[in-house]
């Protein structure tokens, strides 16, 4: 289930994901794992079912996605594809896929694979942090900021980890909703605009004296 998240990480950053894709892929995260527990299967198992069908299908053929996703192909075409291609897969994965055949949703299956661990991790008392900084971190580095991180988000600290280089420095961190921004970029972005808005305030100022001593 740790393997490739940085991947699912990159592959999520890449994508329009705003605040309502991410809440729709937690949604059936939540469901794939409900219905794993109710059935009492191995959550572990239905992972590398998981796993194993993202990398060596949809990674090894990219327009798959697009297929079973577009409308010009019968659902029931579909599902036939989904039954072939996993034939020794769970009936509760089976049924997973086929449920995002049918409401459109297999654009998600990568996100969803990410919600499925961030879901997982917290019901153990970890909390999953994004990491995007500028270079990738060794593991000395990655120990001390899990360090610092414990007392701050009240759990064990998993890093996602994406290499942004529009990051210039510093690191920007994601916790649930909460964003922690310390990089350089961010504070040369606030310092240009303090300038600005000073400037402006200057600018007003002595338009202000110009009026008054006119009018005097």
């Amino acid at each position: 289930m740790k393997k490739n998240v940085e991947q699912d990480a990159q592959y999520a950053s890449s994508r329009d994901a705003d605040a309502t894709r991410e809440k729709l892929a937690e949604i059936y995260a939540s469901a794939l794992l409900g219905a794993a527990e109710n059935a009492n299967a191995s959550v572990s198992a239905l992972w590398e079912e998981y796993d194993s069908f993202v990398e060596q299908v949809c990674d090894a053929y990219p327009k798959f996605d697009d297929i079973l996703d577009s409308a010009a192909v019968p659902t029931d075409e579909k599902y036939r594809m989904i039954d072939s291609l996993c034939r020794d897969a769970s009936q509760i994965f089976r049924n997973f896929l086929k449920t995002l055949v049918r409401r459109g949703r297999f654009g998600f299956i990568r996100e969803i694979r990410a919600a499925c661990r961030r879901l997982s991790e917290e019901r153990l008392g970890h909390k999953i942090v994004s990491i995007k900084v500028a270079n990738p971190l060794d593991d000395d580095m990655k120990a001390k900021l899990a360090a610092k991180l414990k007392t701050l988000i009240g759990g064990e600290p998993i890093f996602d980890v994406v290499v942004d280089p529009n990051v210039i420095g510093g690191i920007v961190l994601r916790v649930g909703d909460v964003v922690y921004d310390a990089s350089i970029a961010t504070q040369i972005n606030k310092a240009l605009q303090d300038m600005i808005n000073r400037s402006a305030h200057e600018i007003q100022s002595r338009r202000d004296c110009f009026s008054n001593s006119e009018r005097n």
